[in-house]
């Protein structure tokens, strides 16, 4: 089951990014980024914002009624979607989820007027990149910093750090 995230979800998500992204228990799936990046992927306060700004939502993906996976999708304005925060909990990767979550968040933005999406990946991140490749996103000539010393986003372990631009048209 997919559904819209709300107030009552930040714990239980905050888990989950954190579970997919950073430590060692990232490391038990493939998307992780606990080799780039040490500290907090995302924080209540963050998701608490994006819950409750209404250009904005988180989907989530639910089994048995434990969250395991999410997607945020946020309108940027003439009918452009960012898609961020696609997490999948790493016990559930590789069966096909972060697909579904894709597609209904594509699905979303399309139902919301939307003709494209547009997504930010870390550069060093080139079998990510591959993965949105394979599914119809395109890499972008544009390039956007890292956000180095501000420790919401967490703690580089290298300096050369930055975000390549994906887009897919809907």
């Amino acid at each position: 089951m997919i559904r819209r995230a709300d107030a009552g979800d930040i714990p239980a998500l905050h888990e989950l990014v954190e579970s997919a992204y950073r430590g060692d228990t990232a490391k038990r799936g493939w998307t992780h980024e606990a080799d780039l990046l040490g500290g907090q992927r995302t924080d209540h306060a963050m998701l608490g914002e994006i819950i409750g700004d209404p250009a904005q939502r988180i989907l989530l993906a639910e089994q048995g009624g434990a969250l395991t996976g999410c997607v945020q999708l946020s309108a940027k304005g003439d009918g452009i979607f960012y898609l961020g925060l696609l997490s999948v909990a790493p016990a559930a990767q590789a069966a096909g989820l972060g697909k579904r979550l894709l597609q209904a968040a594509e699905t979303e933005a399309s139902r919301a007027g939307g003709h494209a999406i547009e997504m930010t990946v870390i550069r060093q991140r080139p079998e990510l990149i591959a993965y949105y490749q394979r599914r119809g996103y395109v890499l972008t000539s544009e390039a956007r910093p890292f956000p180095y010393g501000d420790p919401r986003f967490g703690h580089p372990t290298r300096d050369d750090l930055d975000f390549v631009v994906l887009v897919k048209a809907l």
